[in-house]
């Protein structure tokens, strides 16, 4: 094999990443596979456009025919995003017998399945290492140095937008709004923000990852979803007092056979492993019978580091095929999913109440929580600004969600309740 050619589907930030890596480090993938590398086709969308690459005219099109359909090209790296018109082009790259790397969370976590079953059918291999926490190896790690394992937790920080805006409302008090155009004007958020802050990208990640580390199909509407467009400079301050850190969270857990799968705001003990990730990075704490504890940490985003993800994942198809094994890696699911029922989901949670200030009132809150089985660990009450008004703040003892959300119906009819201005999940030391 004299040389190995890459067609690209994009080349936007992550893309042009990709052309860098292959030409400034030529000489280390030389040695790993025998061979040069090198990038023969390129879809864009503008031809004419100004790019510090090293790539000639006569590389770029903006017809994805050119790049699907050339019989020279042995690798397909998808960098463009996108679901349906993508998918299709995947499919008809792998038709042909052409190996895929893809860096599309929302493409894998709603049709991997499909894409993988095709491409195993095809004797091709379809890698996607950078479509979950950019730079950090967290699939490889699943699906190699962790596969004799078995895995019972997975906790992860996997939206640099939302932590940076989490970070920047902890340490300098300000509020969603303002931190949210900062992270803008920063480029770390989109101009429709809405995927990030509302946690739909946190889940797509972790149904990759659930299906991975559970050995079983997690689907995206497996995952329950809630963003952090109504966590209050308010919320923080409490979280801060009881001395916890307000993440948002990509929560995947096993008990026996049933799995539970969820992204939410999340008060974890400052003890915990994740709480000290800020900014824009990236972590995911996995939790093995045999190994313990583990966590991945580094830039989630970017683009040299999603783009080292994509590098890798060709190095590993390259690498396959000086040895002829492409197509013979994927393992498929184990286990049928299995979810867990509400009464079986269990956890901590934090509660901020507007009630009346007035004697009983504090009895009869207790009455409520006691009928459920469920205590106090923490219990903070304050005057508010408006007269005859108290806030009040509890972090429960364990209890199951289904008892819980019983107690949020019964407050809601409660008289002498105003309002429930939050709820959170809480969550301990980094014990499973």
């Amino acid at each position: 094999m004299e040389s190995i050619s890459i067609g690209l589907l994009g080349l936007g930030t992550v893309g042009s990443g990709v052309v860098k890596i292959v030409e400034n480090h030529q000489d280390k993938l030389t040695h790993q596979i025998g061979c040069p590398v090198k990038v023969r086709k390129a879809l864009v969308q503008e031809l004419e456009k100004e790019r510090d690459l090293k790539l000639g005219r006569e590389v770029l099109t903006t017809d994805p025919a050119e790049v699907l359909n050339d019989p020279e090209i042995d690798i397909i790296v998808e960098v463009m995003g996108g679901i349906e018109a993508t998918k299709e082009h995947l499919l008809s790259a792998l038709k042909q017998r052409k190996h895929v790397v893809t860096a599309n969370k929302d493409l894998m976590a709603l049709h991997g399945p499909e894409l993988l079953k095709t491409a195993s059918e095809n004797g091709c291999d379809l890698f996607y290492e950078a479509s979950v926490a950019g730079g950090i190896p967290i699939l490889r790690s699943l699906v190699d140095g962790l596969s004799s394992d078995r895995i019972t937790k997975m906790m992860g920080i996997v939206n640099g937008t939302t932590n940076f805006i989490l970070t920047k409302m902890t340490k300098e008090g300000s509020n969603f709004e303002e931190v949210l155009k900062e992270a803008q004007d920063l480029g770390y958020a989109e101009a429709d923000p809405t995927a990030d802050v509302g946690g739909l990208d946190a889940a797509r990640k972790m149904a990759i990852l659930s299906t991975l580390g559970f050995s079983m199909n997690v689907d995206l509407a497996d995952v329950k979803v809630k963003g952090i467009t109504g966590v209050t400079g308010e919320d923080i301050q409490y979280a801060e007092q009881f001395d916890y850190a307000m993440k948002l969270i990509g929560y995947a857990h096993r008990d026996g056979e049933k799995v539970e799968v969820s992204v939410e705001p999340t008060l974890l003990q400052k003890e915990h492993p994740l709480a000290s990730v800020n900014d824009e990075y990236n972590a995911v704490y996995v939790y093995g019978e045999a190994v313990g504890e583990t966590m991945f940490y580094g830039p989630g985003a970017g683009s040299l580091p999603t783009a080292t993800a994509v590098v890798s994942d060709m190095v590993g198809i390259m690498k396959n095929m000086r040895l002829g094994v492409n197509g013979k890696s994927a393992v498929h699911p184990q286990f049928t999913k299995k979810l867990k029922e509400s009464s079986e989901i269990k956890s901590k949670h934090f509660l901020r109440l507007h009630v009346r200030d007035e004697v009983g009132v504090l009895s009869k809150l207790t009455s409520i929580f006691a009928s459920h089985g469920v205590g106090f660990e923490k219990i903070l009450q304050n005057p508010l600004a408006a007269e005859g008004a108290a806030e009040i703040v509890v972090v429960t003892h364990q209890a199951s969600l289904d008892h819980f959300e019983d107690i949020l119906m019964e407050l809601k009819d409660e008289e002498t309740v105003h309002s429930i201005e939050s709820t959170y999940r809480v969550e301990g030391g980094g014990k499973a």
